[in-house]
């Protein structure tokens, strides 16, 4: 087994709902063995460990956690997805360092309902893939330990299953109707824990300012580990500032017991603010003696001061604060659900290098990595819980709402990032249950409500397209999709000021458009045409669907980036007119996976990203980087765009993305002058220019000046000028080799052999011989089944001896073959 120690008195683990930090913790990565199916008990799982018998059945492969069980089915074109149980099975090696301490398995998440075991022993369960859980083994442990397969058998160690299973199930949050997967597997990190005799199972650091930042108050409370062990114990608390320097302490005896019981409360003039520019954390760290050992729980906290004016802004420490948002999904090209901590530690910074200052986590709870990185990084969170479509379950249904909402509450309430609590996600969306019935959601809706303020009456509830529920929230955010599946993005603003007189406080979360990855086009906005203004422009059911009902950018649109950095343009410069604006949140960071969209040009995903599911930027990504960031940036549109058309001597528009006040273009050499950035001449901000290209090769460069700094930008592309026809004829061939990848280039040619540059055909690649495909990683160039962008398509595959064949189709085209 991999130790990965986690720093002394500074490592942070659930304990029965929230954080606490160790003495002794261990991430279990490595020597785990997974097979995706059932047993027919945890037995089959232990009776052939370590006997070698070659004719042990099922098969078991050896992988590394975390692990799903979608990494690759979860974007297979040919396949659902695999809902149902799998096994996990490892040894641990315990050897607790405590008098009397415990042993724990901390998980920070398993999909969907998760059985433990040591030996045949069960020594817990959870149903919740997303809430953070804690199982006590010590018992468990301290009797396997007296057996003879202990000793003989397992040779010291002790065996650990783990049975997950994200089958479907109607009376289980999320529902399966929702626009993404509901994974299995033990995707995010499991830590073995060892804690002394008397230990706490949470902190709850009550962080209090006034809105000009003056007077601060920071009220802690705990809550000691269960079974309580009665008597007293010397519990100290120390307050560090965000250099380090000691500015709070607090030592005294404190029963041993059961419950939330208040420690101290510390009065702080003038504290560092907490904002999205200086994310100053202040450290809380608590220390509980019992006898000869030591337990230590440290938290990170932030003074701000936050609210949402009603009818108006929000307001950060007083200030008017224009929150610039996405969303993110717990989901990468694969390994799905299962994204390690220097993946999600690469995304947050990607967001903040976008210049997101907001973030809302949908649809569930996500990984305390994720609420680390926005408090570093300044970086506000709306975190919700997966109460996403379907309608309204029965007791068991709603006693997991509950119970999921006091968790979410509880393991990241001392997060300084979070400012809302989201209770539910397009509620309105019936079909799991006979009935649906809105006086029932409404009454839920509004127990869920009363529990999040009692659990924390500072922070904000809020919703999302559940007009019959708007009310009971604080925060409302109604479904507004001008350009895409209703609407016009030129109604964005008048559509939003109406939706913002109906409610208390209105904040735009979910907008956009989808788009796929190097597919491009000289005139995106053609389908605005057919598309009749709408006063709501929101989404409805079937509005996602690509076949029937009204004429819509969704279904009717090229699906172009050239479309979508039209419509976020757009957006973007209206929202600076808006005073009255909470904010916005983009739908999504990046591309993700979904059951309910085969027929998108990658199939089963959702392409709305600004960056592809690999983290690969689309051209979107650097609109909003022009206005969002600060450090000068310049880009020019087509980086990912190698063939332009159109006549000879024709003007052609050349768009730039910058945030600064000048830019000069040049295109093969010549310069076509100077413009300043003006955020309202729209696109780009005032940063276009119509100029002609030459008939092949161009050269474009542009030069952006910001005050006395100059940051520059050059892409190359061809221009054609010859006309064509239907695609008559595909081709293949290899393009390039580096680092340990073949790229492998279809492209699709009319009868004059003419490269037909608006084809969107469907391509299909295999592989035969040696090699390995790069494919099911859901995204425009690791798809087995992709359309093309621009009359092309790229597959990359690993190179290996031996001879291989790659192969690629089109409906109704002759298949080509490629042997390397």
């Amino acid at each position: 087994m991999k130790v990965v120690k986690l720093a002394v008195f500074l490592l942070i683990f659930l304990l029965g709902g929230k954080s606490a930090a160790a003495q002794q913790s261990t991430r279990l990565t490595d020597n785990w063995e997974f097979v995706k199916q059932d047993l027919g008990g945890v037995w089959e799982a232990v009776r052939l460990v370590g006997a070698g018998n070659p004719e042990s059945v099922p098969l078991w492969e050896k992988v590394t956690l975390p692990h799903c069980f979608n990494a690759r089915d979860a974007v297979n074109p040919d396949v659902n997805y695999y809902q149902g149980p799998g096994w996990y099975r490892t040894q641990l090696e315990v050897q607790n360092p405590y008098a009397n301490g415990r042993t724990l398995l901390h998980f920070e998440g398993a999909g969907q309902k998760t059985e433990v075991y040591i030996h045949t022993t069960r020594v817990g369960n959870h149903v919740g893939g997303y809430d953070e859980w804690t199982v006590d083994i010590t018992q468990a442990v301290a009797d396997f330990q007296k057996t003879e397969a202990f000793h003989k058998q397992f040779k010291g160690k002790v065996p650990l299953s783990i049975r997950c299973d994200n089958s479907r199930d109607l009376e289980m949050m999320p529902s399966d109707l929702s626009d993404f997967n509901l994974y299995g597997g033990l995707y995010r990190y499991l830590n073995l824990v060892h804690v002394p005799v008397i230990s706490l199972a949470r902190v709850m650091a009550k962080v209090e300012v006034d809105a000009a930042g003056k007077q601060g108050r920071l009220n802690i409370k705990v809550a000691f580990q269960e079974p309580a062990q009665g008597g007293e114990t010397q519990v100290q608390v120390r307050v560090l500032d965000p250099k380090g320097k000691q500015v709070g302490k607090h030592q005294a005896s404190y029963p041993v017991k059961a419950g939330e019981q208040e420690l101290h409360t510390f009065p702080l003039k003038n504290p560092l603010l907490w904002s999205p520019d200086k994310p100053q954390l202040y450290t809380v760290q608590v220390t509980v003696k019992s006898g000869a050992d030591t337990f230590v729980q440290t938290e990170k906290v932030g003074f701000r001061h936050i609210e949402f004016v009603e009818k108006g802004p929000f307001k950060l420490n007083g200030q008017r604060l224009l929150l610039r948002g996405t969303h993110r999904h717990e989901d990468h090209a694969g390994v799905a659900a299962a994204m390690t901590e220097p993946l999600i530690r690469q995304e947050m910074r990607m967001m903040k290098e976008m210049g997101v200052n907001f973030i809302r986590l949908g649809h569930y709870q996500q990984s305390r990595l994720v609420l680390q990185q926005c408090d570093s990084l300044g970086i506000v969170v709306w975190e919700e819980i997966p109460w996403c479509r379907g309608g309204l379950g029965g007791r068991i249904y709603q006693e997991q709402g509950r119970r999921m909402l006091t968790n979410m509450i509880q393991q990241h309430y001392n997060h300084p990032s979070v400012i809302i609590w989201g209770l539910g996600n397009e509620n309105d969306w019936a079909g799991d249950f006979p009935e649906f019935d809105k006086e029932r959601i409404r009454t839920y809706m509004k127990e869920l409500n009363a529990l999040s303020h009692q659990l924390d009456p500072a922070r904000y509830t809020a919703i999302r397209r559940c007009d019959f529920c708007k009310d009971i929230v604080d925060v409302y955010s109604p479904s507004i999709w001008a350009g895409w599946y209703r609407g016009v993005y030129t109604d964005y603003k008048e559509v939003s000021q109406k939706e913002f007189e109906g409610v208390k406080r209105f904040l735009h979360v979910e907008w956009g458009g989808d788009s796929h990855a190097g597919r491009h086009a000289e005139t995106p906005d053609n389908a605005l045409a057919k598309i009749s203004s709408a006063q709501r422009a929101d989404e409805r059911a079937g509005d996602a669907s690509l076949f029937g009902g009204s004429a819509r950018v969704s279904k009717d649109g090229d699906w172009s980036e050239s479309y979508l950095c039209n419509l976020v343009d757009w957006h973007l410069k209206e929202q600076e007119t808006m005073p009255w604006l909470s904010g916005t949140a983009y739908w999504p960071f990046k591309d993700f996976s979904t059951p309910v969209r085969p027929d998108n040009p990658v199939p089963y995903m959702n392409q709305k990203g600004v960056v592809e599911r690999d983290f690969t930027k689309k051209e979107a990504y650097y609109v909003f980087q022009s206005y969002w960031t600060t450090q000068p940036m310049v880009h020019i549109y087509g980086h990912s765009w190698p063939v332009r058309w159109g006549d000879e001597g024709e003007q052609k528009m050349v768009k730039v993305y910058s945030n600064c006040a000048q830019a000069e273009l040049f295109v093969n050499g010549k310069s076509y002058g100077t413009k300043n950035r003006n955020s309202q001449d729209f696109p780009a901000a005032g940063l276009h220019w119509t100029v002609p290209f030459v008939t092949g090769q161009n050269q474009v460069r542009v030069v952006a000046r910001q005050g006395q700094q100059t940051v520059q930008h050059e892409i190359s592309f061809r221009y054609q000028t010859r006309k064509w026809g239907k695609p008559t004829r595909l081709t293949l061939e290899k393009v390039s080799d580096a680092k340990g990848l073949t790229t492998i280039e279809a492209k699709l040619f009319d009868a004059q052999g003419v490269q037909c540059l608006d084809a969107a055909n469907w391509v299909h690649f295999s592989l035969a011989g040696a090699g390995k495909l790069h494919d099911d990683l859901g995204t425009s160039s690791g798809s087995s089944k992709v359309q093309a962008y621009n009359g092309r398509a790229i597959i990359r595959l690993e190179a290996q001896a031996g001879q291989t064949a790659v192969a690629a189709q089109s409906p109704g085209l002759a298949t080509v073959l490629l042997t390397l």
